[in-house]
């Protein structure tokens, strides 16, 4: 119970509304990275591959 006051007085203060907005943001910018690491997966893999290879391992 103690939780979820503080939680509610945070988010009617100027305080917290900046946190809620930076918290957005960090969103924001994880699913942008999320979503570009997927486009990119193959194109990573095959990075890491000539990598390995180079290293003499091999690549499965």
């Amino acid at each position: 119970m103690k939780m979820m006051k503080a939680l509610l007085a945070t988010m009617k203060s100027q305080k917290g509304q900046g946190m809620v907005e930076y918290g957005l943001i960090i969103g924001l910018v994880a699913v942008v990275v999320i979503v570009a690491l997927g486009l990119m997966s193959g194109s990573i893999q095959d990075i890491f591959g000539k990598i390995t290879t180079a290293l003499g391992g091999t690549t499965p």
